[in-house]
């Protein structure tokens, strides 16, 4: 094609005629984009954004979280302690903490707790439960009534003292002291050697370990959010640190705080991709100059083509921003597709242009000759591409049908600055080109003389590997859960993981709306049937059966101990009080344990022996145990005296904040459905057990929402979105081959390569078990991209006359172009983030095939002349 008849050839022309012009207004352009961008920058990290509320689904998300806004958008703070009262405490302190800061938090509340949970705990209990914990209370009522009347160590002492006199006279036996015993002489021990000490009161009376419900509980947060940061929710999940830190809740004070939920999830999500990020992008800077540089090896055209894709870049964002308003979590992966493809059309002309300039001495008839040259299949492959992109638009999955817009405005974008401002570039810089420079692949001409005559093999072998990739596309697993593409190592996964196995706390529960509370009884018989089902949670659980005995048992208790908890408690003692009563207590033990050896005597032996030390001990290390024991003992005490005024619990008298919680206000109800333990577990790569949780509930229950179905869900609908894109963008671009290139061969011919090299990359996921998965998957477009483009270069110069592909400037170009992407995006494969290293994988895989197909492949299908 000769540069009169090529319009993009004129272009070029015009370029290298005015080139300062053409800078200069690149240069205003790119400054008013910056302008632009910095002005009405955008970006919501809100993923509820990213798919289209016209799905029934999504709708039945919207209407539940209409109905019930306190569960919107919620971090869960996680309080685990060494001991019942301990955690209890930090949970209480921690809330108080929280409460009242309405310019971070909305709500702050821990659902689980409160005065009605305080006061009839009990009584939400089976009767033998109820029974066994009143025997137990009673029969501590020895230890109580001192302890209500002294809740300090003077107090404790005093109770030991009292009942190792009752051994003494016949009243207990030494076994019955033993637990106590042996639980306050580990507590002191680890006191009187500096060491952090923990005592449970509860454990010692109920007379059995602490369960995980009693050693963690969990405040709900609902946080005010700022979704023009990229972690929207930092605000407040730092203020929650901030006050765990300051009440001092830590380790080192036998308590964790932990923060799990949608929004430090969200958040941290943005920590584990920041992690890496400067040695991605310093791995894909160089990468990308390296083999920039190979490919041209001029470091002028290298600036150029860096100058160029910048200002395409800025402009691309700019152009971005107006078309959609704001960026969203995956459209602005348009940086990377622009990068891939913007540069691969630069350096097209760049190696097409040092091709021409051997031949003409003049520097802008070699830019005038490069743009003729390769100008149309540069314009048909952004076409080709955009219509690629363009094809996302009608989807649901609203994220990359916004990354569709802007991809596909910024081809365009591409194109025009690589034959207008790259040639004004170039001619500004005037690289020197030497008469031997090298830009085609001269090595390769012998490998187009071996495929030649055995076309009809390769042409055989693509066929059968065609055939098997077919085969292997069923076992291609797209996983559908976002979870698996977090990093286990940041606290908000961990958490997350530790509450999947809490029966109370798992984030699987699914959610059912009944039409009225009368509906709720048969909805839950039907669903606790279900063989994932552990059981069903509404406001119905909240009104016990067997109530009229369960609060005599209560009564009962209550009158034996109710005057001794009611006791009027003595002044705080010195420490010479202490010193006094800890040598006093350690004798009365001794002699109450005599010279036995049996383990119980042994054990009495043991806690007078520390008490000894603690009375010869500092007045610090005798606070130290002091707190270690009465701390526990108020919250106890209390907790005590809140479940001994349990009254009879109706549908009338829940609280209202409960109420609210399973009731909409027009009656409908919510019923809230437990997975059986180790069946389903969203955390980890479960999906086949997520999927049947979720039919089986909605089998039942169609319109449930919940976090099983959500990701069921939403993979389904993405899948669904780029099996339409793929079809409308496969379509799209065989119609604009076919108007072009008018020659339906020749359109076969650009097609399969990109089919083969496709099909050849869902056979090595399927083969090496890399599933397809929500960050991934958005690599596809730009890998579709690349393979169109490829393939139009090579049917462009074979329509052209191209005697052998291999050995020429394009094939240079394609395989450097190629390369350039490989190892600036193969660089994704180092990062820590699990979601970002698989896309670099697949990236690799495929390009890796993209360029034996070029290699192999294409040479043989093209090595037919074309048709006059």
């Amino acid at each position: 094609m000769s540069t009169r008849t090529s319009s993009i050839g004129r272009i070029v022309e015009i370029s290298t005629r005015h080139p300062l012009i053409v800078l200069l207004l690149a240069t205003a352009l790119t400054a008013v984009a910056l302008a632009y961008t910095a002005r009405h920058f955008a970006m919501t990290a809100d993923t509820a954004q990213l798919i289209s509320t016209k799905l029934d689904w999504r709708q039945r998300e919207l209407a539940f979280e209409a109905a019930f806004p306190q569960f919107n958008r919620l971090t869960m703070v996680v309080v685990d302690g060494q001991t019942p009262e301990l955690t209890d405490a930090a949970t209480a302190r921690l809330v108080a903490a929280l409460e009242g800061k309405p310019d971070l938090f909305h709500s702050v509340r821990r659902p689980d707790g409160g005065a009605f949970f305080e006061r009839n705990g009990l009584l939400l209990l089976p009767v033998k439960d109820v029974a066994a914990t009143t025997e137990q209370l009673v029969k501590a009522a020895p230890l109580l009534g001192p302890l209500a009347a002294d809740p300090s160590l003077r107090g404790v002492l005093a109770a030991l003292s009292g009942m190792a006199m009752g051994i003494k006279h016949g009243q207990m036996k030494l076994e019955e002291l033993a637990p106590a015993s042996t639980a306050l002489a580990e507590t002191f021990e680890q006191a009187a050697d500096g060491k952090p000490a923990y005592f449970s009161w509860r454990t010692l009376i109920a007379g059995a370990p602490a369960g995980s419900r009693e050693l963690r509980n969990v405040i709900l947060v609902q946080p005010v959010m700022n979704y023009s940061a990229l972690e929207p929710g930092a605000a407040a999940s730092d203020a929650i640190r901030a006050a765990a830190k300051a009440l001092g809740l830590d380790p080192a004070h036998g308590v964790t705080v932990r923060l799990t939920g949608p929004v430090p999830l969200a958040d941290e999500e943005f920590v584990t991709l920041a992690q890496d990020a400067d040695m991605v992008v310093a791995a894909m800077a160089i990468a990308l100059l390296g083999i920039m540089w190979l490919a041209v090896r001029s470091s002028r055209v290298v600036i150029a083509i860096l100058l160029t894709t910048l200002a395409g870049l800025f402009m691309t964002a700019a152009i971005g921003l107006w078309a959609t308003g704001r960026f969203n979590l995956i459209s602005v992966a348009f940086i990377p597709l622009f990068v891939g493809l913007g540069v691969d059309f630069s350096i097209q002309f760049s190696v097409r242009f040092l091709a021409e300039r051997l031949i003409h001495h003049d520097l802008a008839k070699a830019l005038a000759a490069a743009g003729a040259g390769v100008g149309k299949a540069l314009a048909l492959s952004a076409m080709a591409i955009g219509a690629g992109f363009f094809a996302f638009l009608p989807t649901t999955f609203i994220g990359v049908a916004e990354l569709g817009i802007i991809a596909g405005l910024g081809m365009g974008v591409a194109f025009v600055l690589s034959i207008v401002l790259l040639p004004a570039l170039l001619m500004l810089l005037r690289p020197r080109v030497s008469g031997t420079a090298e830009v085609g692949f001269d090595m390769l001409a012998p490998v187009d003389a071996f495929l030649r005559p055995r076309r009809r093999a390769v042409l055989i072998v693509a066929t059968l590997a065609a055939i098997v990739s077919a085969a292997l596309l069923p076992f291609v697993r797209f996983d559908f859960n976002p979870l698996n593409l977090r990093s286990d190592k940041v606290e908000s996964m961990a958490t997350l993981h530790a509450l999947a196995s809490d029966p109370d706390w798992t984030p699987d529960a699914i959610n059912v709306l009944a039409p009225s509370l009368s509906q709720v009884p048969d909805l839950q018989r039907r669903l606790d049937a279900l063989p994932d089902v552990a059981r069903t949670v509404s406001l119905q659980s909240f009104v016990p059966a067997d109530q009229p005995e369960k609060l005599a048992l209560i009564a009962d208790a209550a009158k034996r101990l109710g005057p001794a908890l009611q006791a009027s408690p003595s002044p705080p003692p010195s420490d010479a009080e202490l010193r006094q009563s800890l040598s006093a207590t350690a004798a009365a033990l001794r002699a109450a344990a005599g010279e036995a050896q049996a383990p119980a005597a042994v054990s009495v032996r043991r806690l007078a022996a520390v008490l000894d030390r603690l009375a010869a001990a500092t007045p610090e290390v005798r606070a130290a145990a002091q707190a270690a024991v009465t701390v526990p003992l108020r919250v106890m005490l209390d907790q005590v005296r809140a479940l001994l005024q349990a009254e009879p619990i109706s549908l009338k008298s829940l609280p209202p904040d409960l109420v609210a919680d399973w009731t909409t206000r027009d009656g409908r109800a919510r019923i809230q459905v437990l997975p059986r333990d180790g069946h389903v577990d969203s955390t980890r790569e479960d999906n086949e057990s997520i999927r049947r949780f979720s039919r089986a509930v909605q089998s039942i229950a169609p319109d449930a929402t919940g976090q099983p179905i959500s990701i069921c869900e939403s993979g389904d609908s993405v899948v669904e979105a780029f099996l339409q894109a793929g079809g409308y963008s496969f379509v799209a671009i065989v119609v604009l081959l076919v108007v072009v290139l008018r020659r339906l061969w020749d359109v076969t011919l650009t097609m399969l390569p990109v089919v083969l090299s496709g099909l050849l990359t869902f056979a090595t996921c399927a083969a090496l078990d890399l599933p397809l998965n929500f960050t991934n998957i958005i690599a596809l477009p730009l890998l579709f991209g690349v393979g169109v483009a490829f393939n139009i270069y090579f049917v462009m110069a074979w329509r052209a006359g191209e005697p052998a592909m291999l050995k020429s400037s394009l094939m240079r170009a394609v395989v450097f172009s190629a390369l350039t992407t490989a190892t600036a995006f193969g660089a994704l494969w180092l990062s820590h983030h699990p979601g970002t290293a698989s896309m670099g994988r697949l990236l690799m895989i495929s390009l890796g095939w993209e360029i034996l197909v070029t290699m192999v492949f294409r040479p043989a299908l093209l090595a037919r002349p074309p048709d006059p």
